[in-house]
């Protein structure tokens, strides 16, 4: 009897022990939920044109914030997708760890093949359907989750009219000259017109304005280092075209283009359907997720630590971000580094150095991480003007000097 009562005594401690380590284990697993919501932060189209021949182009990147979880706990991300749209058919895309997914042309197409869209004109199935997206974000820890709101992207196939050209005569036409910031003379780095639709060519451009000298001139080219290939502005104006206000024939040497309006970037579209040449505000074409990125720190000299005068990177259609800028070396303090920004005057879209590096980015030697609290970039080159490109395609960002 002794016996027992001291066995029943040591297994009360043992319950009482045991309720009380249980108690300080759950103090470990209160989440504070108050700011472990996830949403999606990137912009979405009204509409994907989606075709075969741009199957293999970036058709969305999703991008999203970090959800707190209160715990010091990594956090995995789901890409879920959703046909019927309640997500009762959902599939998971991708998972991660990082913020983003991206998903090629080729994947909305089967999407859209899958919601039975086409694009025959003789046929009854839609050209037009939807599919929606969210993201789920969970730690390691049991039933700590959360859900984003769902996106519905519109998919639309293009339908396809016997004996329509769908394409241009050339894979893209080129521009040189000294109204071209970013080239001037040179082949060096000019500015590519991509095919944006059937005999349409685009690029997003900085244009210098004629201001005595040939500073505004330029000249279209139908074949890269080929000065032969050339079209000048009679070429276009006798061919038929009409041609916007702000460029003129520069009647010079060459009679190339002149461009007269203000200083500043545009959208410079040649439309061998239409035969028109217009300039227009920026925009985000072919492979370009955003239209520009943005720059700003003590290392560019034109805007420091503000945003009343970012650098602006305007893509080329390729998936290529250029712009000619003044960079100041590091020396000591912070006044060789920078940052890139997704949104004017949004600090909360900026991308580092590990950014970049973390996404596979072959980053320029002329670059280092900063290591200061943002992990910006640091230049720690020579003084001096260049043309700094960020390839989102090809994952490169490079540094030359401008011409």
């Amino acid at each position: 009897m002794k016996h027992l009562k001291k066995l029943g005594y040591l297994l009360i401690f043992a319950v009482a022990f045991s309720f009380t380590a249980c108690e300080e284990d759950s103090e470990l697993l209160i989440v504070d939920s108050s700011n472990s919501e996830i949403a999606f932060t990137n912009s979405f189209l009204s509409e994907y044109i989606l075709t075969f021949e741009t199957s293999s182009n970036l058709g969305e990147r999703f991008t999203w914030n970090s959800p707190d979880f209160g715990l010091p706990t990594a956090i995995t991300y789901d890409l879920q997708k959703s046909v019927v749209g309640d997500f009762s058919d959902l599939e998971v895309v991708g998972s991660t760890g990082g913020n983003e997914i991206a998903i090629t042309i080729g994947d909305l197409l089967d999407y859209a093949n899958e919601i039975g869209l086409d694009n025959d004109p003789e046929t009854e199935a839609p050209d037009t359907g939807t599919v929606s997206f969210r993201v789920r974000a969970y730690s390691g820890v049991d039933g700590v989750e959360v859900l984003s709101n769902a996106a519905a992207l519109t998919l639309f196939l293009p339908e396809v009219v016997t004996g329509e050209n769908a394409v241009c005569e050339f894979d893209f036409l080129y521009g040189v000259g000294h109204g071209l910031s970013q080239t001037r003379w040179t082949w060096d780095n000019p500015p590519l017109f991509v095919c944006a639709g059937t005999g349409v060519y685009k690029a997003n451009v900085h244009l210098t304005a004629y201001s005595g000298n040939d500073d505004g001139n330029f000249r279209f080219f139908t074949a890269a280092s080929d000065w032969g290939s050339g079209r000048n502005y009679p070429w276009y104006a006798d061919a038929g075209y009409t041609i916007d206000a702000e460029l003129e024939n520069a009647m010079d040497g060459d009679s190339n283009f002149r461009f007269v309006g203000t200083t500043g970037h545009y959208l410079l579209t040649i439309d061998d359907v239409n035969k028109s040449i217009t300039l227009g505000a920026p925009e985000a074409i072919g492979l370009c997720e955003f239209d520009e990125l943005f720059a700003v720190g003590a290392a560019i000299t034109q805007t420091g630590w503000d945003w009343g005068n970012p650098a602006e990177f305007y893509c080329d259609g390729k998936g290529v971000y250029s712009y000619y800028l003044e960079l100041s070396a590091y020396t000591g303090n912070d006044d060789g580094n920078f940052r890139f920004f997704t949104a004017n005057s949004d600090w909360n879209s900026g991308r580092n150095y590990p950014w970049y590096a973390d996404s596979g980015y072959t980053i320029d030697a002329n670059f280092e991480n900063a290591g200061d609290g943002d992990s910006n970039f640091r230049f720690i080159g020579t003084d001096g003007f260049y043309v700094l490109s960020v390839d989102d395609v090809n994952k490169t960002i490079t540094l030359t000097p401008a011409p």
